[in-house]
């Protein structure tokens, strides 16, 4: 999971640093930050899969060995802050095994399409990092070989360096182990915003490990967990919260082709998806993605109300408590509802951005930072403050 994470000049982030949590809650009004906050991610994630940075960018096609990469919203002519040349990342990373995190940064020259900087440590100790050099040739690391000495290596100056020193004859295995680790780390995470209209589609194949951004293949996961009898008690469990009138079971009914579609039985009734309710749909598959067979170390959902009964978000905000860890969550959400289950434990994740109107930046607060709304939280609940707009107007 990321430990902490540091962005200078992307897009309206001018100066942000944040110290995350197992699940982490982004909210403020439209255009205060929390998208470009998710492309920051997606930065990070197109550097784990080794793309250049024009790739990660503006965008990748299909490959023999890849899927799709849709690129960063405006493209690299829009990604640093107004009118700055350089974008920087450092990010701390850690998968609950290692006694040490591991300390990555980099700085792009996104509109030349170019890496300026490039480091990698394990706790204090280097592994490499950017090298001065007079050469006009490529971008030179000094490695830091753990039996001999340091070596400048050159890599190309479109891609970072990451991955490619991976495949160097230079490289020690230990030091392959971290830079793999470091990679996926930073590539495994999924987005997700399930789309009614998908969800109530058959499943393209008959078996999945993970479902698409839009839902895509959901029934096959939910087959998938119901053939395990304990993924399938805990799932149907959090799905009979959820309905009104309690089901007996969770099931998917099979196509033409074999291919499933999700459904409840209730005495002896089967319902099939079409006729199940957006927010039963969205939240069936947001509850899913928590037992796929193929789970991301990183959720991100934008907007995690959406389509779901005022009266059912405390159960979602339960969900994303109790299972966030594996994967860490980012979500975003616009509605006071979700604040009013939240507790004073949820504030050091759940973070305040905002606009500053004179520079244009975005500033993103941990609501434990803030400590005059701590004191009136008291006295009146964090959801009214945010639905009357106490919150822009105060911090």
């Amino acid at each position: 999971m990321i430990r902490h994470l540091e962005i200078n000049g992307f897009k309206s982030l001018r100066k942000v640093s944040l110290d995350l949590e197992a699940l982490n809650i982004f909210i403020g009004t439209n255009a205060s930050g929390k998208s470009n906050f998710f492309d920051a991610l997606r930065v990070l994630q197109g550097i784990g899969y080794g793309f250049t940075v024009d790739e990660i960018f503006n965008g990748k096609p299909r490959g023999a060995t890849s899927e799709v990469w849709a690129g960063i919203r405006g493209g690299s002519e829009n990604a640093a802050f107004r009118h700055h040349e350089k974008v920087s990342f450092r990010v701390e990373l850690t998968d609950g095994e290692m006694d040490r995190p591991l300390k990555y940064s980099i700085t792009f020259l996104p509109a030349a399409g170019i890496v300026a900087q490039e480091a990698l440590h394990w706790g204090d100790t280097p592994i490499f990092e950017s090298a001065p050099s007079g050469r006009s040739v490529g971008l030179w690391v000094r490695y830091y070989h753990p039996e001999r000495q340091p070596v400048d290596l050159p890599f190309p100056l479109d891609r970072p360096v990451s991955r490619e020193l991976l495949k160097s004859a230079e490289c020690a295995g230990t030091h392959k182990d971290l830079l793999a680790s470091c990679s996926i780390l930073l590539s495994d995470a999924q987005s997700l915003d399930p789309a009614p209209e998908v969800l109530r589609g058959y499943a393209t194949s008959p078996t999945a490990r993970r479902m698409g951004e839009r839902g895509e293949n959901f029934p096959a996961i939910v087959a998938a967990v119901m053939k395990k009898q304990a993924t399938a008690d805990a799932y149907s469990a959090w799905l009979k919260e959820l309905t009104p009138v309690e089901f007996d079971e969770v099931l998917t009914v099979p196509g033409a082709l074999k291919e499933p579609l999700f459904a409840f039985r209730l005495n002896r009734e089967t319902y099939p998806a079409p006729v199940l309710s957006d927010g039963t749909l969205r939240f069936a598959a947001l509850a899913a993605a928590f037992f796929q067979l193929d789970l991301p170390r990183m959720l991100m959902i934008e907007e995690i109300e959406d389509g779901i009964h005022p009266s059912r978000l405390r159960l979602l905000v339960e969900l994303l408590r109790s299972q966030a860890g594996r994967p860490q969550v980012m979500a975003t959400t616009h509605s006071p509802l979700v604040l009013a289950w939240l507790n004073d434990n949820d504030y050091r994740s759940t973070f305040f951005c905002r606009k500053d109107e004179e520079s244009g930046a975005s500033i993103i607060t941990p609501l434990s930072a803030e400590p005059k709304l701590l004191e009136i939280v008291k006295k009146q609940p964090l959801s009214e403050l945010f639905a009357e707009g106490w919150l822009e107007n105060a911090l």
